[in-house]
């Protein structure tokens, strides 16, 4: 007799779905293969940059390094627009995806150098519980009827005020307490936005859009980590 379980087909992901379970189920794992790949090669890249202590204080404290920092950033959005275009063209799009990865990891890298390996390690498993948490969440909400489609602007205008607070933060010095707001805000915004995505990843990607669905939550976790990880750092200074 077969399984009802939902990885099996036996039964659909979420009340309306219209489209054989076993091909969403599929198109699910490539995704959190591809994200899962994203990350070992962004703590692969970070470690790098960490442990070479060299490479933190020449781009953080020199001319040419805050060009390299720049740059590298510059080339992140770069990239990330490229695929947003290119994201169906294989293998283009794999190729633009490592080299989009391995810039935006280098920041990571960078906002690691602040922190002792404590700190980081706390904040990787906070991250891990809170993307483990929230996705197991959404699953079980959408299966049940729930959609989270509703919070797209909500998050948009939300990420903007919190470019603009961050912003404001970079030209105007308001002390720690303004620093953990941020971090908290941020934390809580990309939260958010894990819900979101694992919601429209769910429902709404189309098996063409893998690349796109994969950026999104890797971004996601990306940025919850380094929010997690400036709050903590700013807390324990305080402390």
């Amino acid at each position: 007799m077969r399984k009802s379980d939902i990885e099996t087909g036996g039964s659909a992901l979420y009340p309306t779905m219209l489209e054989t379970p076993e091909y969403r189920w599929a198109f699910i794992r490539k995704v959190y293969a591809i994200i899962f790949v994203q990350l070992l090669i962004t703590a692969a890249v970070a470690f790098f940059v960490v442990h070479f202590h060299q490479i933190p204080k020449f781009v953080l404290h020199t001319w040419p390094g805050i060009t390299v920092y720049v740059l590298s950033f510059l080339l992140s959005l770069a990239f990330m627009f490229l695929l947003f275009a290119c994201h169906e063209y294989h293998p283009w799009n794999f190729l633009i995806l490592g080299l989009f990865t391995v810039s935006f990891a280098f920041m990571v890298g960078l906002s690691c150098s602040f922190a002792n390996g404590k700190i980081i390690l706390e904040a990787v498993i906070l991250t891990g519980v809170a993307v483990v948490g929230l996705t197991i969440y959404t699953f079980w909400a959408v299966r049940r009827g729930h959609d989270f489609s509703f919070l797209g602007p909500f998050l948009f205008s939300s990420l903007v005020m919190l470019i603009a607070f961050g912003l404001i933060l970079a030209f105007f010095r308001m002390g720690k307490v303004s620093l953990m707001i941020y971090g908290f805000l941020g934390a809580f915004i990309f939260c958010g936005y894990i819900v979101y995505d694992t919601n429209e990843l769910i429902k709404n990607y189309t098996y063409d859009q893998y690349v796109l669905a994969a950026i999104s939550l890797y971004l996601d976790i990306v940025n919850l980590f380094v929010n997690i990880l400036s709050l903590l750092i700013n807390s324990d200074a305080d402390s």
